[in-house]
């Protein structure tokens, strides 16, 4: 096997493990029967020195240069050999096992537990499994019937039937149907998240039972088993290690567990003797026997699965369409109840006051009335935006979620195989003894084991087969060009190194490589405190080091060290133009990860982030609020070293605080926050639990379609918001206007205009799906507030041109208000005001489309088309008279025309509303307790900032005296002498970008919480100038 054990990792996971922190015992350095042919062992030509293609490695020189680490490249004088390889804490979430439990798991490892025994425990603890209840599809899609607007459309539906009214009764429950059927035909391909979780499980295990190894069904066990772990075996249940084999004998070095999925660490992790073993994980070197700790929903996986079973709320944007419903329904029984009850009172005793006739005449008004097709139309423009996202290989499986993407402002992300690629590269190198970064590629190469399936010795591989020419279009695979290894001695896990004989064809010259351990390696070399400092600062870096070195002179056993090869799990090509393109829209990006700290600090200062990356101590300390926690969360880049627990609960606290939140993930330690969130997203390559809890999955490597996504979801809410004002102010204006004529007047139109007027409309607005939109540069927000508010300002403006249009040709052109029934040319008032009633309030969706001016984005050329050429039916209609009395042309387009100009008055009302509209106008009027808190924590946090940068400035000015100060002192000019003092500009400079920078990180403060950490900082720096003006002074 490939020496995965012997290295240096930030990761550092478990104890016992040298590559995570264990001391480590004294190598034996194992020579071979090949006898040494020269006195010195060259590096390799210069054919191969030149063979690393500009792979961003700096020269040893540069290295020592830009301070990467200490004295980069030794040039073999003495060094000292008394520093050692600093060893770093690995932390990792370990589970509690009460006394109770623990006395079940002393069980004798080669006897195992009885039959007898096993039942009884079956009965305590239950199977290992966990159960799921399935909804029934039926159910699921009775589902989609439920919600405001959906009960009021089916209460108009059910009223259609008793009074027999067939054609509306059809048109409704027509509507009802095809807006049911979209979103469970989109959402059908969902798959259960618990369905993967349990096929990520082991089927079958081995052990100990009644003094005999069997094998069994994982179901079947119970804590207190005793189970047999090998080389590629899924770890059926939590367990502890035993440290023996199966035969119940000591076992040498670490069992090498992987368990990425579940963690978030790229690489296996070491576990010795009494260490925990996670269900689900995978082995992947050694073998040892462990006893079940626990099984089932108690298991580190099992309760990630029951964080998303227990996680089924109910959507944002269901919410948003359920409380524009509330308010619909609300305004529509008021006003309907009254003509209804004013129609029964006044027309008591006659055949027109039966209740039953009553009721179908409010039943037009109310079909007519409430938006039936509003559902259909903000499904139909998030199902044609979900089929956009697919051609860019963007898979939306649940519907609601295109939407709500355009919301999202925090979108959390996973590290480990989503910002980064999961699988360790080489990165920059420490050298030693003036070899050059080709050299220590093509040494690594020599030792490393052919075809072993490891990522340490597959990053080897293929940095050098990828920069080495040597190494390229070679016949045979495993040769490498003028050199032959003669014997290999694969990874031992007491040396915790791999070493090879190599043979120099050229030259004859026969010399041995190791590669291992840094400290081993460094030991092996007699001692190097250049390299151990090297090795140090690696750690601190978050890279995986590990030693390369090879035999120099006659000695087979003498050592000189080539370097320290570093590795690392880089982000992906994409994530940091990514990250910064969703900051530029308004997004803020965190990292949650169950990485080690030092990494993911790492890893986001690759990424672009700043290092303000908290451990999962902040999300569970006991002595801090929730708000205190919420305040982390929000004002943190990441976190680090969490479980699937404290992903959840991050999600969870920054919902709290009414942000809608996004969650990027691939593994089953995310499925739980992806289930949380309001949009899953699950990228490439990602587990099956990542794939069935997340809402969006992507299927293109990288995380570049995650701003397409952003992109159209922002287009599409701007066509829903802009259908949704549209809407609204149509249904208020209807209800208004035909609340007055009704009780004044006792006259209506006829329940077919109506009808007509209600679905040409509806359906002409579908193709708004497709309608050019001005994207939002921040998360779009729905405001209920201002978008009731902007319905009935622009609702009365039409109110009055309806009045208008009523009165002028009743009293003008003498179009009476005819009540009885009829299609006479007495009735021609009905046919001028279904045109008006038609067309105005149609018109003003050309408004609605911008919060700016209608001409600053132009709709597209088949929405324009499509609303005007629905209005010239409705033209034609009267016109040429059939389902209404024919008016004379003249008026027709008059009437036409004028809705036209009305939208654009309307237009610059609309443009005025939005320039006006604030919270702070909105906590004036409609002072909510929640309101009032959020405007005054605002108003804190303004006046804070400008204390912040009141202070900056002060230390600006400060430092910029101080420069003259000393430009003057240092470099006194004579009378007429003109200089420059470029250090002194250049150190000015740099104080002013570091101003600069600082107050970035005061608006990051103010805009993120209390700000009191930038005003700490601030006032440090202060006390530090004032401190050395006052030592200048003296």
């Amino acid at each position: 096997m490939a020496d995965k054990t012997g290295i240096v990792d930030t990761n550092d996971n478990q104890q016992g493990h040298p590559a995570h922190g264990q001391p480590t015992q004294s190598p034996t350095a194992t020579s071979t029967t090949a006898a040494s042919t020269t006195a010195a062992a060259p590096p390799p030509t210069e054919e191969i020195k030149g063979g690393v293609s500009g792979g961003g490695l700096p020269s040893p020189q540069q290295q020592y240069q830009h301070g990467s680490y200490s004295n980069g490249n030794s040039n073999g004088k003495t060094k000292g050999k008394d520093l050692q390889v600093e060893e770093t804490e690995h932390h990792e979430h370990k589970d509690e096992i009460s006394p109770e439990l623990e006395a079940f798991l002393h069980t004798d490892p080669m006897h195992g537990l009885d039959d007898e025994e096993v039942q009884k425990r079956l009965e305590n603890f239950g199977p290992n499994s966990f159960k799921e209840s399935k909804k029934n599809p039926i159910l699921k899609f009775l589902g989609y019937f439920t919600g405001a607007i959906a009960y009021l459309i089916e209460v108009a539906c059910i009223i259609s039937a008793v009074v027999g009214d067939w054609l509306d009764f059809g048109i409704i429950l027509a509507l009802l149907l095809v807006n049911a059927c979209i979103g469970f035909i989109e959402e059908a391909k969902a798959e259960s998240a618990l369905d993967a979780l349990r096929q990520t499980l082991a089927l079958k295990t081995r052990c100990w039972r009644n003094g005999h190894l069997v094998e069994l069904d994982t179901s079947a066990l119970v804590p207190g088993d005793v189970i047999v772990l090998r080389l590629g075996d899924i770890i059926p249940a939590d367990g502890r290690l035993l440290g023996i084999g199966v035969t119940g004998e000591a076992t040498e070095g670490d069992l090498l567990i992987d368990q990425s999925a579940l963690t978030g660490e790229s690489l296996p992790v070491g576990k010795k003797k009494g260490d925990v073993v996670y269900s689900s994980s995978i082995v992947k070197q050694g073998q040892q026997m462990a006893v079940v700790t626990k099984t089932g929903i108690n298991t580190f996986i099992g309760r990630a699965a029951n964080l998303i079973s227990i996680t089924a709320e109910e959507g944002h944007f269901q919410k948003i369409i359920n409380r524009i419903g509330n308010f619909l329904i609300l305004i529509t029984v008021v006003l309907v109840g009254i003509i209804l009850i004013y129609q029964l009172v006044h027309f008591h005793g006659t055949d027109e006051g039966k209740f039953l006739t009553v009721l179908g005449k409010v039943l037009v008004l109310t079909v007519a009335a409430i938006p039936v097709g509003l559902p259909t139309v903000m499904s139909v423009t998030m199902a044609i935006g979900a089929k956009q996202l697919a051609a860019k290989q963007v898979i939306v499986k649940r519907l609601t979620a295109v939407e709500e993407m355009a919301s999202v402002s925090v979108l959390c992300s996973d590290k480990t195989g989503t910002l980064t690629l999961n699988e360790l590269t080489f990165d920059e190198p420490y050298l030693a003894n003036n070899y050059s970064a080709e050299d220590i590629l093509l040494y690594s190469y020599l030792a490393a084991e052919p075809g072993a399936n490891d990522p340490i010795e597959l990053a080897v591989r293929t940095a050098a087969e990828e920069q080495l020419p040597l190494l390229q279009n070679r016949t045979h695979k495993h040769d490498v060009p003028g050199f032959k290894v003669t014997s290999f001695l694969p990874f031992n896990p007491a040396t915790k190194l791999t070493q090879a004989t190599i043979n120099n064809k050229e030259s004859g010259e026969t010399f041995k490589v190791a590669k291992g351990a840094p400290q081993v390696i460094i030991k092996l070399v007699g001692g190097d405190d250049d390299a151990v400092r090297a090795v140090n600062a690696m750690a601190k870096r978050g890279l995986r080091a590990l030693g390369v070195a090879r035999t120099h002179g006659e000695s087979m056993d003498e050592f000189e060290l080539i370097g320290m090869i570093a590795l690392i799990d880089p982000p992906r090509p994409d994530s940091a133009d990514t990250i910064a393109r969703c900051k530029h829209m308004g997004v803020d990006v965190k990292m949650v990860t169950g990485d080690q700290l030092i990494i993911a600090k790492e890893v986001a200062h690759r990424l672009g982030l700043t290092r303000v990356i908290l451990d999962a101590n902040h999300l569970v300390d006991p002595n801090k609020s929730d708000e205190e926690v919420t305040e982390h969360c929000i004002r943190a880049d990441g976190f680090a070293q969490v479980i699937p627990e404290h992903k959840y609960r991050v999600v969870e606290l920054l919902q709290k605080r009414g942000i809608i939140v996004g969650m990027t993930g691939d593994g089953v330690n995310d499925a739980p926050a992806l289930k949380k969130a309001n949009v899953g997203i699950a990228v490439h390559g990602c587990t099956d639990a990542a794939r069935s809890a997340a809402d969006i999955v992507l299927l293109a490597p990288g995380l570049s379609t995650i701003v397409d996504g952003l992109m159209t979801s922002r287009a599409i809410f701007q066509r829903m918001r802009s259908y949704a004002l549209y809407r609204i102010t149509s249904t208020i204006h209807f209800l208004m206007f035909f609340f007055v004529v009704v009780m004044a007047f006792d006259w209506s139109l006829p329940a077919h205009l109506l009808i007509l007027i209600c679905i040409l409309n509806d359906l002409a607005t579908l193709v708004i799906a497709v309608d050019n939109a001005q994207l939002s540069p921040h998360p779009d927000k729905w405001r209920i507030g201002q978008l009731i508010f902007m319905s009935f300002t622009l609702a009365i403006f039409l109110c009055a041109l309806s009045f208008a249009h009523f009165f002028i040709f009743w009293k003008v052109f003498g179009y009476e208000p005819v009540t009885t029934p009829g299609d006479g040319p007495e009735h021609r008032l009905e046919s001028v005001m279904y045109l008006h009633i038609s067309s105005a309030p149609h018109f003003v969706i050309f408004s609605t489309r911008l919060t700016g001016y209608f001409w600053v984005n132009l709709p597209s050329p088949l929405f324009a088309t499509v609303i005007i050429g629905t209005q010239i039916i409705a033209l034609l209609m009267v016109v040429f008279g059939g389902l209404t009395p024919k008016i004379p042309f003249s008026q027709a387009i008059v009437i036409l025309l004028i809705s036209f100009a009305y939208f654009i008055f309307l237009d610059a009302i609309k443009v005025q509303m939005f320039k006006m509209w604030s919270f702070e106008l909105t906590a004036q009027f409609v002072r909510t307790p929640a309101r009032r808190k959020k405007l005054a924590e605002r108003r804190a946090r303004k006046k804070q900032q400008e204390a912040v940068w009141k202070d900056i400035d002060k230390i600006r000015e400060i430092v910029l005296k101080l420069k003259c100060l000393e430009a003057l002192n240092e470099q006194p000019r004579e009378e007429g002498q003109t200089a420059e003092y470029p250090q002194e500009q250049k150190g000015e400079k740099a104080e002013i970008g570091e101003m600069e920078e600082i107050r970035a990180l005061a608006n990051q403060g103010g805009a993120g919480g209390s700000g009191s950490g930038t005003i700490a900082d601030v006032n440090e720096k202060d006390e530090y100038v004032k401190g050395e003006d006052n030592l200048r002074n003296a």
